[in-house]
């Protein structure tokens, strides 16, 4: 996630055009505003990051939210004792889908050239020579799908060289698709093969096959573009969406009951036991606001 500070107020500690890298794990490298800022931007990070959407945020006294409450907007209460307030703007940086395309055929290397021009990660594998029996159980052995994850389409276009055992491999990895180029009545048999073989049928269900749009009997390049087609019409249909890739478990969230700022439990450094429980507060002011009359705050708290 990178955040940007595009308002200021003084004398908050955040510099308009101020920048900073959140990654999954929570880790902020750069700055982007002080004690109260700073938590409340990671924890708006992370839902971006889930979500896969940027956003703008008015960090502010929970008095002026309303007058900025504007579509796009995300307001959300700090209690900057400094009365400092921030807009920043939080954008994901997401990896670009992978395509691996498996086999030596002209489809699987107009397939990466294609794919390489949408700026997709790609990784072909090439078999080399013609190979069969032990050499064919030799590559499929040797098949790096490592790198493959949720965002990943592989494309088996070994043309009858070990499709079988290509298609298998690939169902064992997390991809979104995964296609096989073949005809119909070839990829029945393969199919088929599978089943034989004990796959269980929710993996061979996930098979395109044949992969890419219907159009009829055409030239190796546009069948690429039909494989392309299909996998980028399903993606805007929401049917590839890839997992949430936030590497941090949930964080238990608490209100301060003197600002409602959101506190983060497991970095609270300022907290008390009030009525048999702990409280939990974003600064030494809330803190010592609440010991000096917590019967004004109870309503306010969870």
């Amino acid at each position: 996630m990178l955040a940007t500070v595009v308002w200021r107020r003084a004398p908050s500690s955040g510099q308009e055009g101020a920048t900073a890298l959140i990654t999954s794990d929570r880790t902020v490298r750069g700055w982007i505003g002080g004690a109260c800022a700073e938590p409340t931007v990671v924890r708006e990070a992370m839902k971006a990051i889930d979500e896969g959407t940027p956003r703008l945020l008015f960090l502010g006294p929970a008095e002026e939210l309303a007058a900025h409450t504007r579509d796009g907007v995300v307001s959300v209460p700090i209690a900057c004792q400094s009365e400092g307030a921030l807009e920043v703007y939080v954008e994901p940086v997401l990896p670009q889908p992978q395509l691996v395309a498996i086999g030596r055929s002209p489809a699987a290397l107009a397939l990466t050239r294609m794919a390489r021009g949408l700026e997709w990660r790609t990784l072909a594998i090439d078999d080399g020579d013609d190979v069969s029996g032990h050499e064919a159980d030799a590559v499929i052995a040797s098949l790096d799908l490592g790198d493959v994850d949720g965002r990943s389409f592989i494309v088996v276009a070994t043309q009858g060289h070990y499709d079988e055992d290509a298609l298998e491999r690939a169902l064992d990895t997390p991809a979104a698709y995964v296609g096989l180029v073949a005809s119909a009545k070839r990829a029945e048999a393969v199919l088929g093969y599978l089943r034989d073989r004990g796959v269980p049928e929710d993996r061979i269900a996930r098979v395109h096959a044949p992969a890419g749009l219907d159009l009829g009997h055409i030239a190796s390049d546009e069948i690429a573009v039909a494989i392309l087609a299909e996998i980028v019409g399903l993606r805007a249909a929401g049917a590839l969406d890839a997992p949430e890739v936030s590497a941090a478990a949930p964080r238990h969230v608490e209100i301060d009951p003197v600002c409602g700022m959101s506190v983060d439990v497991a970095d609270a450094r300022y907290r008390t036991t009030h009525d048999g429980r702990t409280v939990y507060f974003c600064s030494a002011g809330c803190l010592d606001a609440f010991e000096q009359d917590p019967a004004r705050f109870q309503k306010v708290g969870p």
